[in-house]
C-alpha cells in the first residue's frame, strides 16, 4: 500500500474544514489542516459572527427610543464606532484561540501558509509538499466585484467589519442578505445609507411577501432604497468623497462605497483543474452526494461547492464526510428544509418553500398569513410590523414552508424548522397549543387561508 504523510489534509480552516478534520483526528487518524489566514474561516472571522455582533450594537439605537414608552428616562446617548470594533476584535481573538485549542485537542496539525493541489495525493504549502490518502477542499467563497471604472475605490463586507471610523454617508450596492444587513447596521448607528439594487426588489430567492414587507420597513426607517439602479463608474473626489455615475445618467455622492453583489467559490490558483478536479463555469467544485470530486481521493465541502452556502450546511457536510470515510458510518447530507435567516432590521427567518416555489412545484397551495404590530411596540409607538406566513399542500395538508419577518424571527423559525423536518401537517400545527402572549403563537393559530389569487374573483 502507498504510504502518505497523513490520512487527511484539509485546505481551509473554516467551519466545514475544522469540523471534518477535528472529527477525523479525534478518531485517531493522522490529519493536518492548512490555513493562510485566521483559523475559523469566513463565518467566525469575517462573516456571521462579527456581523451579528454589529447587529446587536445597532439595535440599541431603537431600544433607547422604545424605552421611553415604558417609563424609562434615557439621558443623552453617544455611539463610538472604534469601541465597538475593538470589542468585536477582542471576541474574535478569543474565538480563534478556541478553534486552535479544538484542533490541538484532537491532534490536528496546523500547517500555516497557502495550500495548493499538486496531484491526487499531494498538497504544497508555501513550497513544501505533503502527501495524504485523502484531500479535503474547504476554502469557502470570496466577495466578487464587477469590472467597472473606479471599482478599486469600493470595499466589500470583509473591509466593512474593520473600518476605523463610521462614515457619514454609506452607499451599498446589492440587494442580497449581506447588503440589507449592513444597510441596517450602518443606518442604525447613525450613517445616511443609500441602497442601490439592480432588480425591482431585495432578497431574491426569498418569499415575495417577506421581501416586500422588509423593503417597506427599510423605507420606513429612512434608508434611501433605489431599485433598478446600476452603477457605471466610481470616481474619487478631491475632498475624499466618491461620485457614482449611474446607468440613467444620474450622479450620486457618498463617503463610502460597499459592494455586496455576490460571492464566488475561492478556487482560483489552487491547481484544481490541473489535477483533474472538475469545476462549474462559476468555479465551484463539482462533487457527488459523498462530497467526492472527479478525482477519487479529493473531496470538497462548504461554499466552495456552491450548493447551499450556509455555515451550518458546511459543518454538516464536514461531519458527513468524516463519518463516512474516517468512522465507518456512511452519512449523506439532507438538503431539504434547511432554515436560513437574514439579520436585517427587522430580521427574517425562513424554512422550506416560498409561495412562488411551491406553486411552481405543486400547483395550487394554501397560504396562511398574519400581519400585526409586535406587542413590544404597542407602548413605544413604533410602527414596525411583523409578517408570518405558512405554505400548505392542499391535498396532503403538509406544511411546505414557513416564513417570518419581525422581532426574533430567526429564533422562532429554528423551532419551526424541526417541525417541517418531521413532515408536520397544518392540522398538527393547529393542534399545538400556543404560548401566550408571544409572536410565535401566531404560527399555530392561523386558521383561515388567504384567498387564492388564481381562483378568487371578488372585487
Amino acid at each position: 500500500m502507498a504510504q502518505y504523510d497523513y490520512d487527511l489534509i484539509t485546505i481551509g480552516a473554516g467551519s466545514g474544514g475544522v469540523r471534518a478534520t477535528r472529527l477525523a483526528g479525534g478518531w485517531g487518524h493522522k490529519v493536518a489542516i492548512v490555513e493562510n489566514s485566521r483559523v475559523g474561516g469566513t463565518c467566525v472571522m469575517r462573516g456571521c459572527v462579527p456581523k451579528k455582533l454589529l447587529v446587536y450594537g445597532a439595535h440599541f439605537a431603537e431600544d433607547f427610543e422604545d424605552a421611553k414608552g415604558y417609563g424609562w428616562s434615557v439621558g443623552e446617548t453617544r455611539f463610538d464606532w472604534p469601541t465597538l470594533i475593538a470589542n468585536k476584535d477582542r471576541e474574535l481573538e478569543r474565538l480563534e484561540g478556541v478553534y486552535e485549542r479544538i484542533l490541538r485537542d484532537n491532534k490536528v496539525e496546523l500547517l500555516r501558509g497557502r495550500g495548493t493541489i499538486v496531484d491526487a495525493h499531494t498538497v504544497a504549502v508555501d513550497g513544501k509538499t505533503y502527501t495524504a490518502d485523502k484531500i479535503l477542499l474547504a476554502v469557502g467563497g470570496w466577495p466578487t466585484l464587477p469590472d467597472i471604472p473606479g471599482i478599486e475605490h469600493a470595499i466589500t463586507s470583509n473591509e466593512a467589519l474593520d473600518l476605523p471610523t463610521l462614515p457619514k454617508r454609506v452607499t451599498i450596492v446589492g440587494g442580497g442578505y449581506i447588503a440589507v444587513e449592513f444597510a441596517g447596521i450602518f443606518h442604525a448607528l447613525g450613517a445616511q445609507v443609500t441602497l442601490l439594487i439592480r432588480k425591482e426588489m431585495i432578497l431574491r430567492g426569498f418569499d415575495h411577501t417577506i421581501r416586500a414587507a422588509l423593503q417597506e420597513e427599510l423605507l420606513r426607517k429612512g434608508i434611501d432604497l433605489r431599485c433598478e439602479t446600476t452603477v457605471r463608474s466610481i470616481e474619487k473626489c478631491p475632498d475624499g468623497a466618491f461620485n457614482l455615475r449611474l446607468a440613467g445618467g444620474e450622479e450620486h455622492e457618498t463617503d463610502l462605497v460597499m459592494y455586496a453583489t455576490g460571492r464566488a467559490p475561492n478556487t482560483r490558483g489552487l491547481g484544481l483543474e490541473e489535477a483533474g478536479v472538475r469545476l462549474t463555469d462559476s468555479g465551484a467544485v463539482i462533487v457527488d452526494e459523498h462530497n467526492r470530486t472527479s478525482v477519487d481521493s479529493i473531496f470538497a465541502v462548504g461554499d466552495v461547492t456552491d450548493r447551499i452556502n450556509l455555515t451550518p450546511v458546511a459543518i454538516n457536510e464536514g461531519r458527513c464526510f468524516a463519518e463516512t470515510f474516517f468512522h465507518d458510518n456512511p452519512m449523506v447530507m439532507d438538503y431539504d428544509n434547511v432554515a436560513s435567516a437574514v439579520f436585517s432590521q427587522p430580521p427574517v427567518g425562513s424554512v422550506g418553500m416560498s409561495e412562488e416555489e411551491a406553486r411552481r412545484k405543486v400547483g395550487k397551495v394554501k397560504v396562511y398569513l398574519s400581519r400585526f404590530r409586535p406587542m413590544k411596540y404597542t407602548l413605544s409607538g413604533r410602527e414596525e410590523r411583523t409578517v408570518m406566513k405558512l405554505i400548505v399542500h392542499p391535498e396532503t395538508d403538509k406544511v411546505l414552508g414557513a416564513h417570518m419577518l419581525g422581532v426574533d424571527a430567526p429564533e422562532i423559525i429554528q423551532g419551526i424548522a424541526i417541525a417541517l423536518k418531521c413532515g408536520a401537517t397544518k392540522k398538527q400545527f393547529d393542534a399545538t397549543v400556543g404560548i401566550h402572549p408571544t409572536a410565535a403563537e401566531e404560527f399555530v393559530t392561523m386558521r383561515d387561508p388567504v384567498p387564492d389569487p388564481a381562483t378568487d374573483h371578488t372585487e
